[in-house]
Parts: C-alpha cells; structure tokens; sequence
C-alpha cells in the first residue's frame, strides 16, 4: 500500500469530514443524508490518515509530491 496523496489533499478530505460532522451535530442533516455523509466522512478520515486513496489507485491518480521537490531541503553548513 504505497501512499498515494499528498498534504493538501489530506487537509482537504480532514475538513470536508468536520464540515459534515458540525452539520450532523447542529441537526442541518439528518436521515438518509446524514448516514450517506457520515460514511463518506469517515471513508476521507481514514484514507487521509493512511494517505492511500484505493480509488485513486485503481484511477492511476497519485497527488503525493515524489523525488527532491518532496523532501525539504537541505540545510547548507
């Protein structure tokens, strides 16, 4: 299971997940919608916590910087 998404699209997924829980917990969404979104905020919790997206993979979609633009650099002596 080789991480697949980057910084942002965790962060992204992390607030859509709270965005949907505030709505639930103020009564904004409730039944069908709420159970709906309620799984997909937890599916985007738990991939953005692993940073593997199993549709991505299937897609061939990676957001995850790679090589030297990924690591920081270097601090020079």
């Amino acid at each position: 299971m080789k991480a697949n998404m980057g910084l942002v699209d965790r962060v992204v997924r992390a607030v859509l997940a709270i965005v949907v829980a505030v709505l639930y917990l103020t009564g904004v969404i409730h039944g069908t919608l709420a159970l709906i979104l309620g799984i997909v905020a937890i599916v985007f919790l738990v991939t953005g916590l692993v940073s593997f997206c199993p549709l991505y993979r299937l897609l061939g979609i990676s957001t995850r910087l790679e090589g030297p633009a990924a690591a920081p650099a270097a601090p020079k002596p």
